[in-house]
């Protein structure tokens, strides 16, 4: 078989070239074909890394035709620097990641938070090439470097945070330092990779002791309710006891003005009634004695009787406020009757 393959070639070759003139076009025909499996092809998410005798020149080649030293001089990877890689911590999602059903590792997801509380954390990084020549030469899985850089900057993160706010309020902030400084960490590698985001997708005790952890959530809840309630009590009452306070203290500063005044006034009418009793005493003294008796007979019934009068000493006299009240009270009696009369 090969002498008959022999015997065709040689019928196929022209008379008189034959000899070396033949290994000579034999040699130039490889080495086109050798030299033509070099182009190659970059698709526009791609990043082409050439290497000749497995040197990288550190320079990428952008998206095109381009040519490059083929096997066995030289070599070419075009990693895809657009695609979001995702890597899960704490869980595995399985093929279907969207279906909700996946499978824990509480080695990676349980961890120790600032007050010595047992919580299992599950969370995705989404990550991306950001220059392809250290992301395939400086990390011998990056993938994987990443992973484990993930998993201890969120155990440190967890180590300074009470469990209550890892549950609650402070996931944001949990998500947003995680990813800054698992940036950080993979930039010192050297891994040339862009951390995407870091998103918490399960914060919850472990489920040994979830129902007591529940339980004292809902003992705090009732705690926060009882104490929202005696403030609101406080917030209700101590206005109205400080207000009730000034009002007194306003009444006692008022009545102690008053008393201070009428005190001040009845020393300055005592004084002004010396002054004028040291200047006339006589008509002073008649004065004072007029006003007494003013204000002793003023609101009594006074008979007067003279005794300078003939007679038996009596001034026969008519007892008009008497007469008076007993004119009233007939009126009274005599007003009903008259009325039930009428009807």
């Amino acid at each position: 078989m090969l002498r008959r393959q022999q015997q065709k070639f040689k019928g196929m070759i022209p008379r008189g070239f034959g000899g070396p003139k033949l290994a000579i076009l034999a040699a130039i025909v490889l080495v086109a074909l050798w030299a033509v499996n070099g182009f190659y092809k970059v698709q526009p998410n791609q990043q082409g890394i050439e290497l000749v005798f497995g040197k990288y020149n550190g320079i990428p080649t952008e998206a095109g035709l381009h040519w490059n030293w083929p096997s066995p001089v030289g070599e070419v990877f075009r990693p895809d620097v657009t695609r979001e890689n995702r890597i899960e911590v704490g869980f595995r999602s399985g093929a279907d990641s969207r279906s909700g059903s996946g499978r824990d590792v509480p080695e990676e997801s349980n961890m120790i938070t600032g007050d010595e509380n047992i919580i299992d954390i599950d969370f995705v990084v989404f990550w991306r090439i950001r220059t392809a020549g250290d992301f395939l030469f400086n990390l011998q899985n990056p993938e994987q470097t990443v992973k484990v850089s993930a998993e201890a900057v969120m155990r440190d993160i967890i180590g300074n945070t009470r469990i209550q706010d890892a549950l609650t309020e402070r996931r944001g902030q949990i998500q947003a330092a995680a990813q800054q400084q698992l940036q950080q960490l993979v930039d010192e590698y050297g891994a040339g990779i862009e951390i995407r985001s870091v998103q918490l997708d399960q914060v919850d005790p472990p489920t040994q002791v979830i129902d007591a952890f529940n339980e004292v959530q809902r003992a705090r809840q009732d705690l926060e309710r009882l104490k929202n309630e005696a403030e609101a009590y406080r917030n209700d009452v101590v206005p109205r006891a400080r207000g009730e306070a000034a009002q007194l203290t306003e009444g006692a500063d008022a009545y102690r003005q008053e008393v201070v005044n009428r005190a001040q006034g009845d020393a300055n009418r005592f004084n002004s009634v010396y002054e004028a009793y040291v200047q006339s005493k006589d008509v002073t003294t008649q004065r004072i004695y007029l006003e007494t008796l003013e204000d002793i007979l003023g609101n009594v019934n006074k008979v007067i009787i003279d005794k300078d009068s003939g007679g038996n000493g009596v001034v026969p006299y008519l007892p008009l406020p008497e007469v008076q009240s007993r004119m009233n009270n007939s009126r009274s009696t005599v007003a009903p009757s008259t009325q039930k009369g009428g009807n």
